[in-house]
C-alpha cells in the first residue's frame, strides 16, 4: 500500500468514528479498536538486567586480560614474561572462536537423548540467535549476552592452567591443547552442572564455577605439570618473581573482576546479586588475612606474594557458594581457603615434588574443592533455595562430593588424553636450551629490555 493510500485510508477511519460517535458511542469505540493496529506482545528482555549482564561480561573479560596475564607473567622470570602474558591473551582468542563456532552448543543447548551428557548442535555458528532471543536460563536478558557472559568463563578456566606449566610448553601445542580441552573438558562439565546435565539434575550446587571452573583448571593443570615435568632447574636455581607489582595488580583487577563473575552468576539485577558481591568481598579479605597470618607463623615474614595469593584462593572457594551462602558462611570459607591453599602450595607441593610452576592445583583445585564442600555446609535456603549441614541437610555435603569427584575424573584423564595426542603431533615442551634461554626469544621473538 502506498503512503498515500495509507494516508487516505487513516482519514476516512477517522471520519468514520466521528459520525458513529454521534450516532453510537459504543459502536465508535468498536471500530476505533479495529482501525487501530494490533500491540506487539510484551518482550521479555528487561533492560535493567541486560546492563547489568553487559557490565558482568566484561568485568569477566577484565579477569583474564589484562588481569591474569599480569599475575601470571609477574610471578616467572624476566625470560619468560612475554610467552606467558602471550598465553592468556591468544587463549582469550582462540576459545572465543572455538566458543563461538562449537562449544557453546555443546553446552548450552538441548543434547535430546544425550541431554544428560552433552548438549545438541542447534547453536552451531550461533545459529539462529537474533537480537530477541532469549536462553530459558536468562529469559530476561538477550541470549547474545548470556552466550558473551558464558564465553568470559570458558576463556577464563583454560587460561588458568597455564599457570602450572608457564616456563615449558611449546606454543603450538598450547593452541592444539586449548582448542582440544575446550571441546572435550570444558564444555561436557559445564552442560553437566549448568546446562540441564545429570551433576545439576542432582543437585549440585555451584553458583559460579567451583567445579566448572577452579577444581577442573587446578586439576588439568597438575595433570600437564606432571606430564610434561619439572622446570630445567627445580629446586637448584633461583626461580623468584621478577615483578610482583605486576602480580599484585593483576591479583587486584582479578578481585574487582570477580564481582562480575559471581556476582554476575545471578544473571539479573537483584537480592541474589547483592548477596553473591557482599560474600565474595568478605571471603575474599578473610582468606587474603588467613593466608598472610598463617605464612607469617611459619616464615615468620608477611609477604606480598601470600597476601595477594590468599587473596585469589578466596575468590576461588566462595565462587561454587557465592549464590547460596550468608556472609557469616563467606567468613568461614574464606579463612579455610586462605589457610587450606597455603599449606597446599608450600608444604604439599614440596613433600610431594611436583613443578606447579604458578600453584594452579594448589590455588584453584584445592580452593575449590574446600568452597564446593562448605557450600554444603553453609548454604542457606533463603537465600539460594537449597539448605546445607547446617539447616538439617547433612546429605548436600554428599552431593557436593560428588560433582567434585566426577570433576576431577573427567578433567584429570581427558587431559592426559589430549596431551598425549597433542605430544605426537607437535611435542609439547620446548627443547632444553630454549628453556634455558628464555621463551620469549624463541618462541616469539622479543624480549623485555
Amino acid at each position: 500500500m502506498s503512503t498515500l493510500m495509507k494516508f487516505l485510508f487513516g482519514v476516512v477511519a477517522a471520519l468514520a468514528v466521528l459520525i458513529l460517535a454521534h450516532i453510537d458511542p459504543a459502536l465508535a469505540q468498536e471500530a476505533a479498536a479495529e482501525a487501530a493496529p494490533a500491540a506487539p506482545p510484551p518482550s521479555p528482555i528487561n533492560t535493567g538486567d541486560t546492563a547489568w549482564m553487559l557490565t558482568s561480561t566484561a568485568l569477566v573479560l577484565m579477569m583474564t586480560i589484562p588481569g591474569l596475564a599480569l599475575f601470571y607473567c609477574g610471578m616467572v622470570r624476566k625470560k619468560n614474561v612475554l610467552a606467558t602474558a602471550m598465553q592468556s591473551f591468544a587463549t582469550t582468542c582462540i576459545v572465543t572462536v572455538v566458543w563461538m563456532v562449537i562449544a557453546y552448543s555443546l553446552a548450552f543447548t538441548d543434547g535430546g537423548g544425550m541431554q544428560s551428557y552433552i548438549g545438541g548442535m542447534s547453536r552451531f555458528l550461533l545459529k539462529d540467535m537474533g537480537l530477541d532471543t532469549v536462553h530459558p536460563l536468562a529469559g530476561t536478558i538477550p541470549e547474545s549476552v548470556f552466550m558473551t557472559f558464558q564465553m568470559t568463563f570458558a576463556i577464563i578456566t583454560p587460561a588458568l592452567i597455564t599457570g602450572a606449566f608457564a616456563d615449558r610448553m611449546k606454543f603450538s601445542a598450547l593452541v592444539l591443547f586449548m582448542i582440544l580441552w575446550q571441546i572435550l573438558v570444558y564444555a561436557p562439565i559445564a552442560h553437566w552442572v549448568w546446562g540441564g546435565g545429570f551433576l545439576g539434575g542432582a543437585g549440585v550446587l555451584d553458583f559460579a564455577g567451583g567445579t566448572v571452573v577452579h577444581i577442573n583448571a587446578g586439576v588439568a593443570g597438575l595433570v600437564c605439570a606432571l606430564y610434561i615435568g619439572k622446570r630445567y632447574g627445580y629446586g637448584s636455581e633461583n626461580m623468584a618473581p621478577h615483578n610482583l607489582v605486576y602480580s599484585l595488580t593483576g591479583a587486584s583487577l582479578l578481585w574487582v573482576g570477580w564481582f562480575g563473575f559471581n556476582a554476575g552468576s545471578a544473571v539479573a539485577s537483584g537480592g541474589r546479586a547483592g548477596m553473591a558481591m557482599a560474600v565474595t568481598q568478605i571471603a575474599t579479605a578473610t582468606a587474603a588475612l588467613a593466608w598472610m597470618f598463617a605464612e607469617w607463623l611459619v616464615h615468620k615474614k608477611p609477604s606480598v606474594l601470600g597476601i595477594i595469593s590468599g587473596a585469589v584462593a578466596g575468590l576461588v572457594a566462595i565462587t561454587p557458594a557465592s549464590g547460596f551462602v550468608g556472609p557469616v558462611g563467606a567468613l568461614w570459607i574464606g579463612a579455610a581457603a586462605g589457610v587450606g591453599c597455603f599449606f597446599a602450595a608450600t608444604t604439599v607441593k614440596r613433600a610431594l615434588g611436583y613443578d606447579d610452576s604458578l600453584d594452579a592445583f594448589g590455588v584453584h583445585a584445592v580452593g575449590g574443592i574446600i568452597g564446593a564442600l562448605l557450600t554444603g555446609v553453609f548454604a542457606l535456603k533463603e537465600i539460594g533455595g537449597a539448605s546445607g549441614a547446617l539447616e538439617g541437610n547433612v546429605g548436600q555435603i554428599l552431593t557436593q562430593l560428588e560433582g567434585i569427584i566426577v570433576t576431577i575424573v573427567w578433567s584429570g584423564v581427558v587431559t592426559l588424553i589430549i596431551l598425549i595426542v597433542v605430544n605426537m603431533l607437535v611435542g609439547v615442551r620446548v627443547t632444553q636450551a630454549a628453556e634455558v634461554e628464555g621463551l620469549d626469544i624463541n618462541l616469539h621473538g622479543e624480549v623485555v629490555q
